[in-house]
């Protein structure tokens, strides 16, 4: 495997107090969304729209994905090894990933086609 270098960024492009993007605004409705997902005991309650830092859409993020951890028993990255409680709502058996979407029975083709419509030509008498 080739090794790329990058370079690292300049001290100056740290600065919690910078307001926050509207690319940073669109990923907090988004992990909005996923939170209100959650059990309303693992929400944070926290409004976005009074989010006007970087410091506090970092801290708003961190809280989100520890929830989502949390419900799905996953352990963030360099946490100690051990067994982790995972409750699979999933029927099939040995998938406890929480992106598997709950399996829903395929309709059936004569279901799926759709009705032809009376069209409402007839004049009133």
């Amino acid at each position: 495997m080739v090794v790329i270098p990058v370079p690292k960024p300049p001290k100056k492009a740290f600065n919690v107090d910078r307001p926050i993007s509207n690319l940073l605004r669109n990923q907090l409705e988004h992990l909005q969304r996923a939170e209100f997902r959650l059990p309303i005991k693992q929400q944070t309650n926290i409004y976005i729209n009074a989010i006007k830092t970087e410091a506090e859409a970092a801290d708003y993020i961190r809280r989100v994905t520890q929830a989502i951890h949390d419900a799905h028993g996953v352990r963030p990255a360099g946490a100690a090894p051990g067994p982790v409680a995972v409750r699979s709502k999933s029927k099939a058996k040995g998938r406890d990933i929480a992106a598997v979407a709950e399996e829903r029975p395929r309709r059936s083709a004569r279901k799926s086609k759709a009705k032809k419509k009376k069209s409402r030509t007839k004049s009133r008498r």
